[in-house]
Order: C-alpha cells, then sequence, then structure tokens
C-alpha cells in the first residue's frame, strides 16, 4: 500500500452546515427517550 502525503481534514461538524435535506430529516425524525425504551430509531437499531 503506497504511503501518502495528502492531508486528512479532521475538523469537526461544526465547519460544516447540513443541506436542506438534511435539516428537513432531523426536522422530520421520530425522537423518544432512548432510557425508557421510547426512541423509535434506537429501537429499530437495537431489534
Amino acid at each position: 500500500m503506497p504511503h501518502t502525503q495528502t492531508p486528512i481534514d479532521l475538523r469537526s461538524d461544526t465547519f460544516t452546515t447540513p443541506c436542506a435535506a438534511m435539516r428537513r430529516a432531523m426536522a422530520d425524525a421520530e425522537v423518544g427517550d432512548d432510557v425508557f425504551g421510547e426512541d423509535p430509531t434506537v429501537n429499530r437499531l437495537q431489534a
């Protein structure tokens, strides 16, 4: 595997901003309390 000198940008997500589709996905996301087993996304991931 060849060695590369290309830098990797590891700045955090504070450097970038979400696009309109990302904002819609966040706004439309189902949420709940995962501690009480009420977060549908966590429940699907753990199934």
